[in-house]
């Protein structure tokens, strides 16, 4: 029964982890497209 609540925890620390790395992906790639988009702007 511990190994089972150990690995469960193991998961969802894992899971959550994911979840903050994508977000945070997510969120650099917005800004690069913002930096692309302010750029594209400038030059006009």
């Amino acid at each position: 029964m511990n190994r089972l609540i150990a690995l469960l925890l193991i998961a969802g620390t894992a899971a959550l982890a994911g979840c903050n790395t994508m977000a945070g992906a997510g969120q650099d790639i917005s800004k690069g497209g913002n930096a692309i988009t302010n750029s594209a702007e400038q030059a006009k």
